[in-house]
């Protein structure tokens, strides 16, 4: 989690219900999650519910939709129902639960606290942030409560959840000494006589990693009982551990096959998903490991921040915010740079979700709206069918339906108000409608015969979307 800022409670939301209840967000009401999700085989850019249909994976997410988390210690409660309002306003799809392992940690020169945790804190004895050692072979029961209430309660508004296990950010590149005297896997915090610092460094990212048995067994009875909490939901992911470095490799993976494993034995199954390693890892070992879904970072060979990389189905991708740029302050600078990224991830088969503050800052409020609207247009058009196919128009962005001969055009002009698309293996009358992201406007023009490339002028100039359609 590169780059957070202070903690902000989020204002009301009560002006973008009142949007929403206007029409102003395009697309139908939310509606009850399906699932359990699985990779639809046709189009394994996407996971699908059952259904057929290509689910689209967009949202915000935040670092207190979980645990509470804050400057004072105990740390004020994060109204998880006000925030399900506000996803809910903008039409997401998404959201990831974050897990923290610390009971504290000093960021930007900032103390957090944190609570609760998995494992009971009964002493005897009193761990370094002065309060009762954990016993880690005890869980807490009102973390799992609180876990499977909020899941139930996304599943509510329609919205899936990517429920995180581990978290690696704090444990790297928060400030000592809490960065690991915080960690329950402390010897001073448990009454286990567990210390995950095997090298001895004062660090113990051995956390995760392989390198202490007893550590690894204590994850797996924890992964266990998340599992056992959540099992009959149907709109759960996991995703193993938020930004743990490249040494953590061979944990994550041991991990990712443990879920499987277990879940294996459970009525349902939920997809496993791995996340950029920071720092030190490679978008390669997330494509090679057994994750069913990944979220890269953004490298000059692989520019998901700028320009994305066509997805070829070989892992779901989630692209996040998070491991692109953090809040991405320098990198969208404009409500248009955000919105574009959106809309230029959508349109090459990407599942955008933004890490979000929950401010009122004109940039964040683009992308989220941008992700409503591109989740309005994942369900209006067949996107289980569809295909990032780049050549077919000159602006480079362009899905269209998979065969010989496509029904379906969805096009974006980032920097261009006029565009060429290939119609040459489409016959007879298409239809012709713009849409302008940052009024939320529509515009139906004449249509045109397929058959031969054919130019449109977008009527709003260029961060315009235009759809194709072959007459049936």
């Amino acid at each position: 989690m590169r780059r957070q800022r202070p903690w902000r409670r989020f204002p009301a939301v009560a002006a973008l219900v009142a949007l929403a209840a206007a029409g102003r967000l395009v697309g139908p009401p939310v509606a009850a999650a399906m699932g359990p999700l699985e990779v639809l085989a046709s189009n394994p850019r996407y996971f699908t519910d059952g259904t057929g249909r290509a689910v689209y994976l967009t949202g915000s997410h935040h670092w207190s939709s979980l645990v509470d988390i804050g400057p004072t210690d105990p740390p004020a409660p994060f109204d998880f129902t006000a925030y399900l309002d506000r996803l809910q306003a903008m039409n997401h799809s998404f959201i990831r639960l974050w897990a923290w392992e610390l009971t504290r940690h000093i960021a930007d020169g900032e103390p957090r606290f944190i609570r609760p945790h998995p494992w009971a804190r009964t002493g005897p004895g009193t761990a370094l942030d002065g309060k009762p050692r954990f016993d880690l072979t005890r869980f807490d029961p009102a973390y799992f409560e609180r876990l499977r209430a909020r899941v139930q309660a996304a599943a509510e508004r329609g919205l899936y959840v990517a429920v995180m296990l581990f978290e690696g950010w704090a444990l790297q590149r928060s400030e000592a000494p809490w960065r690991w005297h915080g960690h329950p896997f402390h010897p001073r915090n448990n009454v286990n006589g567990i210390d995950a610092d095997a090298d001895g460094d004062g660090r113990g990212l051995e956390v995760h990693t392989l390198a202490v048995p007893a550590v690894t067994r204590i994850q797996e009875a924890y992964v266990a009982r998340v599992i056992d909490t959540l099992n009959d939901l149907d709109n759960v992911l996991y995703e193993i551990a938020n930004e743990a470095g490249a040494y953590s490799t061979a944990w994550q993976y041991h991990m990712i096959r443990f879920v499987k494993d277990y879940q294996a034995r459970k009525p349902r199954q939920h997809p496993v998903g791995m996340t950029f390693q920071f720092r030190g890892g490679r978008n390669s070992t997330l494509y090679a490991g057994p994750a069913d879904w990944v979220s890269p970072d953004s490298t000059p060979s692989e520019p998901y921040l700028t320009d994305p990389p066509a997805a070829t189905g070989a892992k779901v991708l989630l692209s996040d915010t998070d491991h692109l740029c953090g809040l991405c302050r320098r990198e969208h600078r404009t409500p248009a740079d955000a919105r574009a990224w959106v809309w230029k991830s959508f349109l090459r088969g990407l599942n955008p979700i933004y890490m979000d503050p929950l401010d009122d800052h004109p940039v964040r409020e683009a992308a989220r709206r941008a992700m409503g609207q591109t989740r309005a247009w994942a369900a209006r058009i067949d996107l289980a069918a569809m295909a990032p196919r780049n050549t077919l128009a000159s602006s480079g962005y362009c899905l269209a339906t998979a065969s010989a001969s496509p029904e379906e055009y969805l096009v974006y002009l980032p920097r261009s108000r006029s565009v060429t698309v290939d119609l040459s293996a489409t016959s007879g009358p298409v239809s012709v409608e713009w849409f302008h992201p940052r009024t939320e406007r529509t515009l139906t023009a004449r249509p045109v015969e397929g058959g031969a490339p054919r130019s449109f002028t977008s009527p709003f100039g260029p961060d315009a979307v235009l759809y194709l359609r072959a007459a049936r």
